[in-house]
């Protein structure tokens, strides 16, 4: 199961959004505490500027009256406000800052609860209390209109970022695939150099590689069907003059061998093709059927060959394709290992498998790698019968260039097992306008 945090995309976005959700709560937060701060300090400027002018008034020009809302009371009177202290509120904080602000021994204080904000204060010359109205310190509001442009300019921005990233993921995203298609032995047509300039030079790297192993191949492919080819005719004289001998013991061995001769030039010709395979797509189970009754038929004295067909009419191969791979393994499974023969078949959550499993002695672990690399024989003795040490490789390449993927391996400790795994997305698909014909 794919989790999207494993993409390169995921967590570029999870990266981004985190980022820019932190960066909008602290400065959100940071502007609350600026606004408390700028608020109370404005009225601490506020408060002290008025005092400092009614007291200027007082002594200047104490006949002229106090504008409405500023006024002096006697310290005897009732209306004087108690002494508050010992909470921790902005208004206790307003109350040090306009303390700060004034003479030593000034007595401040706050109009009582529920009337208009008003500021008592008396300095130790002051006749009176001189009462100034206050701005209101208002608490920070829980939500307010800066949560709504921050909400509008977040999402814009995680969009944004989210575009970019994806951007950035999609050159890699391509060089990725291509990877895989190398992997498998597909063909891989030039990755376009797109993004950042390290990952323009990785692409361009990755594309002259596989020009350059392309360029190898090719001549390895042109060389081996070369060789094989200008084979066939000196073999196929050189069999009709075998069959021309009249002692018939020579003559057999001579055949015999020629014939082993004819397999591994055919065997070149089928490891040296490089094209894709463009015959029609069979039912894998029922191919394997019919494949499996022609190995009986031809090969007498072949192994017995068993049957386990389950992966349905949903999986489908090219035939050429089936019938090398099959083919092959048969032969190898002859050859090498012993009765019964397990063809089988099934469907699984990740795809449909193909596997092929003898009861011999199975291949050494430490011979394991080299079991599918070409011209390898695991057996010197083996040098004749036909075996070129190209089965296990043909088999290998036809597997990955039809998208699937094999492993080889002794299975249960009863043999050699060569289980093929082919996605849904690589088995082919019925035409849906062949289906209906037949319908």
């Amino acid at each position: 199961m794919r989790r999207p945090i494993d993409s390169l995309f995921g967590r570029l976005a999870l990266l981004v959004v985190g980022v820019l959700l932190l960066s909008h709560f602290a400065g959100y937060a940071l502007f609350r505490l600026e606004r408390s701060q700028f608020q109370n300090r404005y009225a601490v400027e506020e408060a002290t500027f008025l005092v400092d002018a009614v007291r200027q008034h007082v002594l200047h020009t104490p006949d002229q009256p106090l504008p409405s809302r500023v006024r002096l009371v006697d310290p005897s009177s009732k209306d004087v406000p108690a002494l508050q202290e010992g909470s921790n509120t902005p208004l206790n904080h307003f109350l040090e800052d306009v303390r700060d602000r004034m003479p030593p021994g000034t007595q401040v204080r706050l109009g009582e609860p529920g009337k208009p904000p008003t500021l008592w204060v008396r300095q130790p010359s002051d006749a009176d209390w001189i009462v100034v109205p206050v701005q209101p310190l208002r608490p920070p509001r829980s939500v307010d209109r800066m949560v709504l442009w921050l909400t509008i300019i977040f999402t814009f921005a995680v969009m944004a970022a989210l575009f970019a990233a994806w951007q950035l993921q999609q050159p890699l995203r391509s060089l990725a695939s291509a990877v895989a298609r190398f992997g498998r032995g597909q063909p891989v047509p030039p990755v376009p150099e797109r993004g950042p300039r390290e990952l323009r030079q990785l692409t361009h790297g990755f594309n002259q590689m596989v020009q350059e192993v392309a360029r190898t191949e090719n001549d390895r492919a042109v060389m081996l069907a070369g060789v094989a080819h200008d084979l066939k005719t000196p073999l196929a004289r050189l069999r009709l003059r075998a069959e021309m001998m009249d002692e018939v013991k020579v003559r057999d061995g001579v055949v015999r061998d020629v014939d082993s001769m004819t397999h591994i030039v055919e065997q070149f010709l089928v490891f040296a093709h490089d094209g894709a395979d463009r015959s029609e797509a069979v039912e894998v189970d029922a191919q394997c059927e019919r494949v499996v009754r022609s190995y009986r038929a031809v090969a007498a004295g072949a192994a017995t060959v068993l049957t386990d067909l389950k992966a349905g009419p949903g999986f489908l191969l090219p035939a050429a394709t089936l019938d090398r791979i099959l083919s092959n393994l048969l032969d190898n499974a002859h050859a090498y290992g012993a009765p019964p023969v397990v063809l089988a078949t099934a469907r699984t959550s990740a795809g449909y498998t193909l596997s092929v499993q003898d009861n011999g002695g199975g291949i050494a672990a430490q011979d394991l790698i080299n079991a599918s690399r070409p011209f390898v024989r695991l057996d010197p003795a083996r040098g004749g019968n036909g075996h070129s040490g190209l089965g296990l490789a043909i088999v290998e390449r036809l597997v990955r260039r039809a998208g699937g993927e094999w492993e080889l391996g002794n299975h249960g400790g009863r043999g050699l097992r060569v289980l093929m795994t082919f996605p849904f997305e690589a088995v082919p698909r019925v035409n849906s306008m062949s289906e209906s014909a037949w319908s």
